[in-house]
């Protein structure tokens, strides 16, 4: 079965959803990525870091599939790699078709460019990585690939002051960065209209815009959510719907 094809009306919701307000620089480059490759964000093909779109390994898989790509053959590069100290580069070749010669991508990974999160799987990311760098030049991805990006989603290290300074408010974030993941994945899960949960949202939390609402009524909301579309999803699709707006009908 094949999935839908990309909507950006769509996808530019859930991308404000998940990523709160974008410059409209950074929603041009989604739409020209929807556009160009039919890359989902909803899907989790691309993601949003730092100002800028990249591209997944799902998100690559995905769009490798739907091109009828004919293979890809990976092997490390032994000559540069040591194993003992965990570093790996490895080679990877992706052929469009059976008479293509192929399109070349190398990888590597080594402690001091992985997150700690994938530490001692060093041999995995480089040989994703190349994987990534083939299927990239392959079919013409001129964005980055995240998880070619070295330490991503490593917290940052606190100046010696950060313990004096107080907790900051939570408004205009939804919540912060675990809710609004959980919030999305509950919506990826399920398959929701991120506008209509969005409005859901405003009337739950009894605020005027969502970025008003607290941490606290957005963590609420969230379970609240997630326990209703676990339960009875058919129902919570009707309460969404009593969210949609009133389309004139020609006479």
């Amino acid at each position: 079965m094949k999935a839908p094809r990309p909507n950006f009306a769509h996808e530019a919701s859930f991308a404000k959803l998940l990523c709160g307000d974008l410059p409209e620089a950074a929603l041009d480059a989604l739409q020209e990525l929807i556009g160009r490759h039919k890359v989902s964000l909803v899907r989790g093909d691309v993601t949003y870091l730092d100002g800028g779109w990249y591209v997944t390994h799902s998100g690559l898989l995905r769009l490798a599939a739907r091109r009828h790509c004919a293979g890809i053959h990976v092997q490390p590069v032994l000559k540069f790699s040591n194993p003992p100290n965990s570093r790996w580069v490895f080679r990877a070749t992706v052929f469009k078709s059976r008479t293509c010669k192929g399109f070349v991508g190398f990888g590597d990974a080594e402690p001091s460019n992985v997150s700690a999160r994938v530490r001692g799987a060093e041999m995995r990311v480089a040989e994703t990585r190349a994987v990534n760098r083939a299927l990239r030049k392959a079919y013409g991805i001129g964005i980055c690939s995240v998880e070619e990006i070295g330490s991503v989603g490593e917290p940052a290290k606190s100046q010696p002051q950060a313990s004096k300074i107080p907790p900051q408010p939570a408004n205009g974030n939804y919540g912060g960065p675990k809710v609004r993941d959980r919030l999305c994945q509950i919506i990826r899960q399920h398959q929701l209209d991120p506008n209509l949960v969005k409005s859901y949202a405003v009337d739950f939390c009894g605020t005027k815009a969502l970025r008003e609402a607290t941490r606290a009524q957005v963590e609420n909301f969230v379970a609240h959510l997630a326990d209703w579309a676990q339960k009875d999803r058919n129902a919570l699709l009707c309460q969404l719907n009593s969210y949609s707006p009133v389309k004139g009908r020609a006479a």
